[in-house]
């Protein structure tokens, strides 16, 4: 029996220590798996996110100040990478994730409510979760807010003044107006004016809506030490045909005859030494939703109908409406006759060699678009 006992323990004893090397293996591979992608990822050097720094981000969701509630959850995508002096911290394409932690009701005398927003982690492309703090808010500094109702209400009153006094005007008549040396025209302005000061004291402000493309700036609040990344590692997938070059050599974020900032303009040099012949209607732009925009004719058309036929050069411009301007897009070229595509460009990795004065006017036209007013629904029976 003691025999018995002791071979049971043995093998229990062999047992446990050929399964405890088998853990110990595979934890090897992993350190090794993990090392091998540091390497592949990131410079070595190390840079901070520093307090001073702002965030370019777009929500994920829609955040609509009359129905989220404080402690609501949300996500947000990081639209423009992050650089320090030794190159880029945080990478297009981040997540954050964050909570409302107030949300304000519009109020009278045109006060249009607001929505402050918390962010505790970033979630980046190769899995990384870097905890932060950083906030955004929609509420306007007083002084500007005051300004900003102070001009409402004046074009309110100088509204209603111009309709008094062209009620006055139709009411009693050129020839009264002319008697009265203009008395007449001056109470219509006053009875106006006075009707405009007065909706300017009822009106109510505006609730505020933040959608996704809208582009919101998140101020950090502490000091993060963060990798740097290789370029290559950051650059896109493409793909080539043989004998295609394609060149991206500018890109501008514009806006539509209707004043909305969809409109993305490439500057693109095509060398065709290829078999086959494009034209602008062989070509889109595809986001990272594989969603597809055709040429705008709202935008440069010059390349829209042109013949690109083997053995042609050609450099020209191509416009693009897309539904969110701060997506990840592919300029993608098509066979005609099978609708597959043969080429794809990314206008991300194009972007990187874009003057800085061409992004700076980028920036300055997509702030221009933020307002997170909430238009009022005219279907919207109270």
């Amino acid at each position: 029996m003691k025999k018995v006992i002791a071979w049971v323990l043995l093998l229990i004893f062999l047992g446990s220590h050929s399964y405890a090397d088998v853990l110990q293996g595979h934890a090897e591979k992993v350190e090794q798996y993990e090392q091998r992608l540091q390497q592949e990822l990131f410079t070595g050097k190390v840079e901070n996110l520093e307090r001073k720094d702002v965030i370019n981000m777009t929500v994920s969701q829609v955040l609509d100040s009359s129905i989220n509630i404080e402690g609501d959850e949300f996500f947000a995508e990081v639209t423009d990478e992050v650089k320090g002096d030794k190159g880029v911290i945080l990478p297009k394409g981040t997540i954050a994730h964050g909570k409302i932690t107030q949300t304000v009701d519009p109020k009278r005398l045109g006060r249009s409510g607001w929505i402050e927003l918390d962010f505790d982690y970033l979630i980046t492309p190769d899995g990384r979760e870097i905890p932060i703090e950083g906030k955004m808010s929609t509420k306007l500094h007083p002084v500007a807010e005051a300004s900003k109702i102070v001009a409402q209400d004046v074009g309110y009153t100088l509204a209603g003044g111009a309709v008094g006094g062209f009620l006055a005007l139709n009411w009693l008549g050129l020839e009264a107006a002319i008697a009265s040396q203009g008395y007449t025209l001056a109470g219509g302005a006053a009875v106006g004016g006075a009707i405009g000061l007065g909706m300017a004291l009822i009106r109510k402000g505006h609730d505020v809506l933040i959608a996704p493309g809208d582009q919101i700036r998140v101020k950090i609040n502490t000091t993060v030490p963060l990798p740097v990344y290789k370029e290559e590692a950051l650059k896109q997938h493409e793909m080539f045909y043989p004998g295609l070059d394609i060149q991206i050599s500018d890109i501008k974020h514009e806006a539509d005859p209707f004043g909305e900032v969809n409109t993305i303009t490439l500057t693109v040099m095509i060398s065709n030494m290829s078999d086959k012949t494009f034209s602008g209607l062989d070509m889109a732009l595809v986001n990272d939703y594989n969603s597809v925009f055709r040429p705008s004719i709202f935008g440069d058309t010059k390349l829209m109908f042109k013949q690109v036929r083997p053995g042609d050069k050609f450099a020209g411009r191509v416009s693009f409406a897309v539904d969110n301007i701060n997506r990840s897009f592919w300029l993608t070229f098509y066979d005609r006759r099978k609708g597959t595509a043969l080429a794809k460009i990314s206008l991300d990795n194009a972007y990187r060699n874009v003057s800085n004065k061409t992004k700076k006017k980028n920036q300055k036209i997509k702030k221009k678009k933020t307002n997170f007013k909430k238009e009022e629904d005219l279907f919207d029976v109270q």
